[in-house]
């Protein structure tokens, strides 16, 4: 999952596509039941309402929302400059709803920040500003400065490594500041709106240097609070919070992969990217082995399926019918097209299956019009085609 997004192509619609979880033993953050409020007695104000979340090593997720929906007060508690009041918290390892003043300190030294506001020592060069980080890590002078010329390097300002901030234009003075931020190869990035004061190529450059981080040996995990919707291409996740609640926590990349096969079947095409992106939401996403039977001819149906990757087998009384792959569809909603399943269906190779449940599927019906309507006309035909969301198998 940490490879940056390269098929954004015609689906770039992000959806709330539910998703198996990171592996726990490699998550970096864990969140359970955070709430968190400003003021005390009547003007006491809760912004944080029950918050669950994990991101794993080598993520890089977006959060996102509206003004006020608590994104980076929910920021600064992960990054241990806001105390916890209710729920935990665990960073890096670090439990936070129980770490004293002195581990938070340490935890911090792990953290790269990322903020609005570039906090540029004004007497002091770019390279300057960068190597009072790299005095949280030891090592020796020479060490430290080719560790601040690489970065800087990276970021496009090699040729103003000796500029004074008042030399440097607005994005070339965020980038310094990134570059503090990543010079120690922290184990987390947190940015808030790392990007909104930089260019596209300036914004592209940035993005790649997290991504490569994500992606390389430390396998950096990155959560950014932003609104730029460049910064999705290179995300695994996004993280969607109104009113103070996390609300939706999509994999965007699968969910491209999701309208993608939806756009295959028969039965959908010709309808929206927005209406397949509305269907892909409520879709979750399971793996199947070779030979692992996933329907049964006769049998009553409560799920369809959508093949993501890999190769399924079809059969019709024991005989071969066809064989499924890439944007195929089989299975049967059978209390609402009042028919059981007409195949058998069994993994040829490992898969990727897009699942749609009887009551997701009922969902997706009532949230778009365009779907209700191609479906109710399979229904008065009476005689969906095979690899149908309709009928399939």
């Amino acid at each position: 999952m940490n490879t940056a997004m390269t098929d954004t192509g015609t689906f770039s619609t992000l959806t709330s596509v539910a998703v198996m979880q990171p592996a726990r033993a490699d998550v970096v953050i864990r969140a359970a039941d955070v709430n968190y409020a400003y003021g005390n007695g009547e003007t006491r104000t809760q912004v944080l309402f029950d918050n669950d979340l994990e991101i794993s090593r080598g993520e890089v997720v977006i959060m996102t929302g509206p003004s006020g929906s608590g994104k980076s007060t929910l920021l600064t508690l992960i990054g241990a400059l806001r105390r916890m009041q209710e729920g935990s918290l665990e960073v890096l390892g670090q439990d936070l709803a129980r770490a004293s003043e002195r581990h938070q300190v340490e935890l911090r030294k792990n953290i790269g920040f990322i903020f609005q506001q570039h906090n540029l020592f004004s007497s002091l060069t770019a390279i300057e500003n960068v190597r009072m980080a790299t005095a949280l890590r030891g090592g020796s002078v020479q060490e430290m400065n080719n560790r601040c010329i690489e970065i800087l390097g990276e970021l496009g300002l090699g040729e103003r490594l000796n500029y004074l901030p008042a030399e440097l234009s607005g994005g070339q003075k965020q980038r310094v500041a990134i570059a503090r931020a990543l010079v120690n190869h922290p184990a987390l990035v947190l940015a808030d709106e790392p990007t909104a004061s930089l260019d596209a190529e300036s914004s592209r450059t940035v993005l790649e240097v997290l991504r490569n981080m994500a992606d390389g040996p430390a396998r950096t995990t990155v959560l950014l609070v932003t609104h730029d919707q460049r910064v999705i291409d290179h995300a695994d996740r996004i993280v969607n919070m109104v009113g103070g609640r996390i609300v939706t926590n999509s994999l965007t990349r699968i969910a491209v992969r999701i309208c993608r096969a939806l756009a295959q079947l028969e039965a959908l095409k010709g309808l929206s990217e927005s209406t397949l992106s509305r269907i892909a939401s409520y879709m979750t996403v399971e793996t199947r082995q070779p030979h692992e039977t996933i329907v049964r001819e006769g049998e009553e149906g409560d799920r369809v399926y959508v093949v993501g990757s890999g190769v399924a087998d079809a059969y019709v009384g024991g005989e071969f019918d066809e064989e499924l792959c890439f944007g195929e569809g089989f299975g049967m909603i059978s209390a609402y097209f009042k028919r059981p399943n007409r195949r058998t269906v069994i993994a040829r190779t490992s898969m990727e299956l897009y699942v749609l449940s009887k009551d997701d599927f009922l969902k997706a019906l009532a949230a778009d019009r365009s779907f209700e309507n191609r479906i109710r006309t399979a229904l008065m035909a009476n005689a969906p085609q095979p690899g149908t969301v309709a009928a399939g198998a």
